[in-house]
């Protein structure tokens, strides 16, 4: 079977850049695949995709070496397993609250006897190998989203749970939790020293720490503290950056007024 360099990686410590995918687009992720990202995820929480996009967004990843990981929507076995199926080589949990829900995610990504995952790798067996469902228990990465008020206090059972790989801060959704407005690169102390906890809980347990990033600023912060799994940005967050500099930056040049007002959007 195909090797998860990713978790390979995460195994022997070392530390991992992916971004995430938010255009439901093969050309789009095919492009991001040959950046040189450490894995990219297909956000099917937030991002616009359906399940047949999410197919050729992971054929697209397969061109590369890249690892192909999928956030799914909720904390739902049928969800999981399709996508799984599909080829992503990780699953990316959003909301898991406790060790009941993390067991889920983990019964839902594993085959007989660790899980409860449905013979059927569609896609996944031509990607992964006709070996595919004798290692894959040992190849698919599993993370937990820890995010939540109720995660921050049940930390310990979630992150002990068997077949947990990875932790990874959701930082909106923890401000949340913190009575904070929802950020994503977050300066306010008491949301560092909370991602720090869940760091060091990570460390407890033997479990790999990772951050979602929305800057080169934060990416490297959060890679220094030790995080493994560090996100650099998004595909639409990467188009919309470089077209408004490029774009200010020419207007700036020829002293060009704009014709149209500015836009604005959270990514």
């Amino acid at each position: 079977m195909r090797v998860n360099k990713t978790l390979e990686a995460w195994k022997s410590g070392k530390s991992t850049v992916g971004a995430w995918l938010s255009i439901p687009d093969g050309h789009s992720a095919e492009v991001m695949a040959h950046v040189g990202f450490d894995w990219l995820c297909v956000d099917m929480q937030h991002g616009a995709i359906d399940y047949a996009d999410s197919i050729e967004m992971f054929r697209a990843i397969s061109t590369t070496a890249t690892t192909p990981f999928v956030r799914v929507p909720w904390n739902d076995p049928a969800t999981i397993m399709k996508a799984l199926d599909a080829g992503a080589y990780g699953v990316v949990v959003p909301l898991v609250n406790n060790r009941e829900e993390a067991e889920r995610a983990v019964w839902a990504s594993k085959y007989p006897p660790e899980g409860g995952r449905s013979s059927g790798p569609t896609r996944a067996a031509i990607y992964g190998g006709a070996d595919y469902q004798k290692g894959a228990n040992d190849q698919i990465a599993v993370v937990c989203m820890i995010e939540t008020a109720e995660a921050l206090e049940k930390l310990d059972e979630i992150l002990s749970t068997p077949g947990v790989d990875a932790a990874y801060v959701g930082p909106s959704d923890l401000a949340y939790a913190l009575g904070m407005e929802p950020t994503g690169d977050n300066h306010d102390p008491n949301h560092e020293a909370k991602v720090m906890e869940i760091y060091e809980a990570c460390r407890k347990h033997g479990v790999t720490p990772g951050i979602h990033t929305g800057s080169a600023e934060f990416t490297k912060k959060w890679r220094t503290a030790g995080f493994q799994m560090v996100t650099l940005g998004t595909d639409s967050g990467f188009m919309r950056s470089r077209a408004a500099g490029d774009l200010n930056e020419t207007r700036e040049a020829t002293g060009a007024e704009p014709t149209m007002p500015g836009g604005s959007a959270f990514y």
